[in-house]
């Protein structure tokens, strides 16, 4: 069985880089396989459908939500406790 994981770089691909990496390119060279390989990489790149994205943005949303909550929380406790230890100020 043929395993196919796109995370994982081909055989061509990391031949091709080792071959890169020997031969000693110069800085303009190296700068055009790299601006290559970025492209390449953004080719792979797959953009969210309008219901995953409204998705996300209400698991974020909530999640903002939750954060803000549990830090207003605790800069209370943390307010009345400081209150407590030092009395109020005069």
């Amino acid at each position: 069985m043929n395993k196919n994981v796109a995370d994982e770089p081909g055989e061509d691909l990391v031949a091709r880089a080792k071959a890169d990496r020997a031969s000693r390119r110069n800085p303009f060279s190296r700068f055009a396989l790299f601006i290559r390989q970025v492209i390449n990489e953004l080719k792979k790149v797959v953009t969210p459908t309008r219901k995953e994205l409204v998705n996300y943005f209400f698991v974020v949303l909530i999640f903002v939500l939750i954060m803000m909550a549990l830090v207003t929380f605790l800069d209370w406790i943390f307010g009345l406790a400081v209150v407590w230890t030092f009395g109020q100020p005069k």
